[in-house]
């Protein structure tokens, strides 16, 4: 038989030539690669055993959320077996504490989940009722790594203006404060630097959460702008709909509004003291 019959040709020198065993390709050496910036989802849930997982799977899905924490305030259900099942890493409420102690509980093992030497993570606040649509959350995720702003709100596709007393009490005080008109004051959906959220620190109760959080980000000195994104929100709880609930909110809003003005007076206050101390120490009419 002849070599072009039965033969494979000869291959050419260093040609698919496999490597010497027992040797391995050297690798450079050099500075170790420091993680880039990343977020966090917290979820506040109680007895949302019909949309958790669907919730938990689409904030995995955000680019940028490398963590998804769900807490379990008090929740009767099995809410908290179907989180873990779809990922998230879940801490349980022994009873009902409400969504601000909950926010500051997730906010605080999120602090020490966070990678020596890497920069805190951002946190996104989700609902936990938005089921897959909590996807279009997506935007608020960069204009916060990317150093845009502190705190993005979520301008969801219910309104360009969110109607109500408690909206338009939060929006009075913002722009009464800042000059700065938000369409959304009362928007849950909101991404925040760590730095901003712990100026917020302790959180204002019920309602109160999302004006109190943007007006003690802004007294900070801290930016804040409102992202539009693509969500389709399920409405206030039935506890909203009702007049008790409808004037539960109206108060814990009021609360924290006044709140925040009180403690700006008297910051303002007490700052102009300082300022007149040295003014009166070197007036010489005080020697004479």
């Amino acid at each position: 038989m002849s070599a072009a019959e039965g033969s494979a040709p000869r291959r050419a020198a260093g040609e698919g030539a496999r490597p010497a065993r027992g040797r391995l390709p050297r690798l450079r050496s050099g500075p170790p690669v420091t993680p880039g910036p990343a977020a966090a989802a917290l979820i506040v849930a109680h007895d949302q055993a019909r949309r958790i997982a669907a919730t938990v799977r689409a904030a995995l899905a955000i680019p940028g959320v490398d963590l998804v924490l769900v807490v379990d305030d008090g929740s009767t259900d099995n809410t908290q077996d179907l989180a873990r099942r779809a990922g998230a890493v879940v801490v349980r409420h022994s009873h009902v504490r409400g969504r601000s102690a909950a926010v500051e509980t997730g906010a605080s093992v999120i602090a020490m989940r966070d990678e020596p030497g890497a920069p805190p993570r951002a946190v996104l606040l989700l609902d936990p009722n938005l089921g897959h649509y909590a996807i279009g959350a997506a935007p608020l995720v960069p204009a916060v790594l990317e150093g845009v702003c502190d705190l993005a709100i979520a301008l969801t596709d219910a309104q360009a203006v969110a109607p109500g007393v408690p909206s338009g009490i939060a929006r009075t005080a913002v722009e009464r404060a800042t000059g700065w008109s938000p369409r959304q004051p009362l928007s849950r959906i909101r991404c925040v630097t760590r730095e901003a959220l712990e100026a917020s620190l302790p959180l204002a109760r019920g309602s109160g959460l999302e004006p109190g959080m943007t007006l003690d980000v802004l007294a900070a000195g801290l930016a804040i702008t409102e992202v539009e994104c693509d969500i389709r929100h399920k409405g206030p709880s039935i506890d909203d709909r009702t007049p008790m609930g409808r004037a539960n909110r109206y108060r814990e809003v009021l609360t924290a509004v006044s709140t925040r003005r009180v403690r700006a007076s008297i910051d303002s206050t007490r700052a102009a003291i300082v300022r007149r101390r040295p003014e009166a120490a070197s007036d010489p009419r005080e020697d004479a």
